[in-house]
């Protein structure tokens, strides 16, 4: 592969889907069709469709009468199933060369940018109650990105020169892990869902993918897809059910090689735990590569822009329901800018619309399911009971119809107030204001107040306020946004991830997350191996004894 010239990928252009266009007409069909048709999704094994005798139920979170379908549970012997399907795949698909896997992963991409586009996106706007430019930015834009640059990082590891000599030829050859892959993807992002069993199949590893239940018509979908686009069949093995039980059943087993993992701080780290106390048992030492919770900020210099910032409040804190692990959810404000900046929210809030995402006059959709409807209205709640809380507009919530949930902001009196540090992982920010003389002071509140440290943003038109921050909350973000939301990371411009509890900076979408994947082998070849093994040191001089 080296010395060849490739074309570098571009990102996917996002498509407007105003009404009247093609690609809305298209997703419009699609949303109609798999409404009118709900789908028995199956444990997928080996490439075997496997309909299991036990079955879960699920609705559109935006109406739990719109039923979706029904999707089968793994038990214990399908699961063994799925890890030796794995595993009987493995020697076959690490033979093919980097050239033949990424092909396929191009063709996906070909694909969901054409005829499979409105297919995918009305999956994930029905599924996980996405507007068709939140689905567009995400299922179509964000997971063809992933496929097609995914190819160029791998391409790029591939080719990493090693010096050579006259006498001998050095090599490297990336390897896939030793064993199979566990990739645990979550609810709120189907390029997320897609990405992270398909990067270590790029390398050559074989995979078992359990989805979220909030997001089971969209993965399944994406698994669809990939064997449209040639995936053979074990590569990479969908089961749903029990995840506690499943993980349990996965990371015991001695082949089990890597986690690429997308959820909760807890979870991760529980994960994490059971291998630790399983590392004696394993073949190799297995990589964990996760992105977990966020407490993301938007920090304010008195020179920011207020009506920039508003937007960014509205759009970073509110868009997706706030679902967005990167949303932002903590807002620090100088006094100076506090209330103009409060009515600017207050304005762009009272034109939002709540509903159905399929309305293309909804901002917002609905929130995934009960256990989170249940647990923003929690501190809601709270809010409404603390006389630290001032809920500014928005608090309102109703389960009617769907798990709906106003656009909230709430100010506090205490910059270490609960709502300041809590992931709550919905569409409330908490505002804390503070005075215009304690900028200084101020950042580091916002560096170690929560245990995050995932995406933030500074927002500030004097140059040299920016670039404190920049330097005070070096750790605090590892995505850090200037002037901007702290949502929105783009592949190959804002390669994703961050640390401290917010999980390990592997960067979805550059060629560090893909190093993770393989295990290089470095080849050398003696091209005049010596025949005599004295050293010169062994020498002696004419006049030595």
């Amino acid at each position: 592969m080296a010395g060849t010239e490739r074309a570098e990928p571009v990102n996917e252009p996002v498509l407007g889907h105003a009404p009247g266009s093609p690609e809305r007409a298209a997703v419009d069909r699609e949303i109609e069709q798999q409404t009118s048709h709900p789908r028995g999704i199956p444990l997928v094994v080996g490439g075997e469709r496997i309909f299991s005798p036990t079955a879960q139920d699920f609705s559109a979170p935006h109406c739990h009468g719109l039923k979706l379908g029904q999707f089968s549970l793994a038990q214990p012997p399908h699961v063994t199933r799925a890890i030796e399907a794995a595993l009987a795949q493995k020697s076959s698909w690490a033979a093919w060369t980097l050239s033949e896997r990424g092909a396929i992963f191009q063709r996906a991409a070909e694909l969901l940018a054409g005829p499979w586009r409105a297919r995918v996106l009305a999956a994930t706007m029905l599924n996980q109650s996405k507007t068709v430019h939140q689905a567009e930015i995400d299922a179509a834009c964000e997971l063809i990105d992933f496929f097609r640059f995914n190819v160029r990082f791998a391409e790029r590891l591939a080719d990493a020169p090693l010096i050579s000599s006259e006498s001998e030829r050095n090599q490297l050859e990336l390897r896939p892990l030793d064993g199979f892959v566990y990739a645990v993807s979550p609810f709120n992002f189907t390029a997320i869902a897609g990405n992270l069993p398909t990067a270590p199949a790029l390398l050559g590893n074989t995979v078992i993918w359990k989805p979220s239940p909030l997001a089971a018509l969209s993965a399944h979908h994406v698994l669809e897809l990939l064997e449209a686009a040639g995936l053979p069949h074990g590569v990479i093995n969908l089961v749903q059910g029990d995840a506690a039980a499943i993980s349990e059943q996965v990371v015991s087993h001695r082949d089990f090689c890597g986690l690429h993992f997308t959820g909760s701080s807890a979870v991760f780290q529980s994960l994490w735990s059971a291998v630790g106390q399983r590392i004696t048992h394993y073949r190799s030492y297995p990589r964990l590569v996760g992105e977990t919770g966020g407490k993301d900020f938007i920090l304010a210099h008195p020179s920011a822009d207020v009506t920039a910032l508003a937007v960014a409040i509205v759009r970073g804190g509110f868009e997706y329901q706030g679902q967005k692990c990167s949303a932002a959810s903590r807002v620090y404000l100088p006094k100076s800018l506090a209330a103009s900046v409060e009515a600017e929210v207050r304005a762009m809030l009272s034109e939002i619309r709540v509903g159905d995402p399929c309305d293309s006059r909804n901002f917002l959709g609905a929130v995934i399911g009960r256990a989170a409807y249940e647990r923003i209205l929690g501190y809601l709640e709270r809010a409404r009971l603390d006389p630290e809380c001032r809920i500014a507009c928005g608090g309102g919530a109703d389960d009617a119809i769907g798990y709906f949930v106003e656009p909230t902001l709430i100010e506090v009196s205490r910059p270490d107030h609960a709502l300041m540090r809590e992931e709550i992982f919905g569409p409330v920010v908490t505002s804390f204001v503070y005075e215009d003389d304690r900028f200084e002071q101020i950042l580091r509140v916002c560096d170690e107040s929560t245990p995050y440290a995932l995406t933030g943003a500074i927002f500030a038109r004097n140059a040299e306020a920016v670039a404190l921050a920049q330097e005070r909350l070096r750790m605090a973000a590892g995505n850090f946004y200037i002037n901007d939301k702290p949502t929105g990371a783009v592949v190959g411009q804002q390669p994703f991830g961050g640390a401290r509890l917010s999980g390990t900076n592997d960067k979805a979408g550059s060629v560090w997350n893909l190093m993770r994947w393989a295990s290089p082998r470095v080849i050398k070849e003696n091209l005049n191996p010596p025949r005599d093994f004295h050293y010169p040191f062994m020498s002696k001089l004419d006049n030595e004894p």
